[in-house]
């Protein structure tokens, strides 16, 4: 290892020693929880001052996705499995096409469980893998990395920002390598972890959090929700169906009769359903509002015949 490495990696605070901390591990057990506890209560203090940042890179995000882009997570070790979990949760929670949303993992799928030997350290890997998703300027790519350093993620955010993409550089560190490559650096400084190097802590905290607002915000700019109803939600199992049935009844104020053969009617779309009954028309020429206006029920509503509802939400 050369002293070079050794040098950068001291100078993160995200791998500082906690000299306060050296015998935890002879505290008693609740001691450390509630050390662990007060550690991870200062993590939304840290984003906090990050949120206009924030704002600006959703609404360039949902900018590009609106016509046609993807949103990409990148990233190596836990920083990877958490852009992956972010990306694989979007399809069941808001109805995302196949491939809208995506999350690449330095390593492949054999990384999401276990450690593969060098693979956060290729930058040419991080280069294929968004090659061979045919990157185009409508897209965005999040590289997410404690450090801030990771030669995987910086390198993938480089390629992207060269092809005109969208770049969002998501750190745990102040002024880093990956910080600089993007157009939108997001660095959220959480400080020294309770164990020292181990950034599933407090970082890993604080870039799911990060990742929270950006994709939820986001799908909330595209049309996704209603107020704050979940109305792109897909209903793929019993307690899915039970969720669909009780968004459409807050939604329309109809009878259980009315809101199960409204789903009925629409095939379980919860947004065919609830425009059906607020407009008064059929699932059909709902389906056909909703595709005129991309999905958005707002907007649908107001063009529908009468305007939609009186009093609707």
């Amino acid at each position: 290892m050369s002293s070079e490495l050794l040098a950068r990696l001291a100078e993160l605070t995200t791998e500082a020693v906690r000299e306060d901390l050296a015998g935890i591990d002879l505290l008693p057990t609740v001691e450390i929880a509630r050390l662990m506890n007060a550690e991870d209560a200062g993590v939304p203090a840290a984003i906090a001052p990050l949120l206009p940042a924030i704002a600006a890179a959703v609404d360039a995000v949902a900018e590009r996705m609106a016509r046609g882009g993807r949103l990409i997570h990148a990233g190596a070790g836990t920083a990877g499995r958490l852009g992956v979990l972010d990306a694989s949760e979007c399809p069941p929670t808001f109805n995302t096409a196949p491939g809208q949303v995506i999350g690449l993992i330095a390593g492949g799928a054999e990384a999401m469980a276990g450690a593969v030997e060098g693979a956060e350290d290729s930058r040419e890997a991080a280069v294929a893998d968004l090659a061979a998703l045919g990157l185009t300027a409508d897209d965005t790519v999040v590289g997410i990395s404690a450090s801030g350093r990771t030669p995987y993620t910086v390198a993938a955010v480089e390629y992207a920002r060269s092809l005109g993409a969208l770049t969002i550089g998501l750190a745990c560190n102040a002024d880093t390598a990956l910080g600089a490559a993007a157009e939108h650096p997001l660095e959220v400084v959480t400080g020294p972890e309770l164990l020292a190097g181990s950034t599933r802590l407090k970082a890993g905290t604080a870039q799911k959090l990060v990742l929270n607002m950006l994709s939820t915000i986001v799908m909330i700019r595209l049309g996704k929700t209603y107020g704050n109803l979940m109305v792109d939600v897909r209903s793929s199992n019993e307690k899915l169906r039970a969720r669909a049935h009780r968004l459409v009844a807050e939604a329309t104020g109809a009878p259980d009769e009315e809101v199960g053969a409204a789903l009925a009617a629409a095939g379980g779309e919860v947004k065919v359903a609830i425009l059906a009954l607020l407009a008064e028309v059929d699932a059909a020429t709902a389906a056909g509002l909703l595709t005129e206006h991309d999905g958005r029920l707002r907007s649908a509503l107001r063009h529908a015949p009468g305007g939609g509802a009186p009093g609707a939400p």
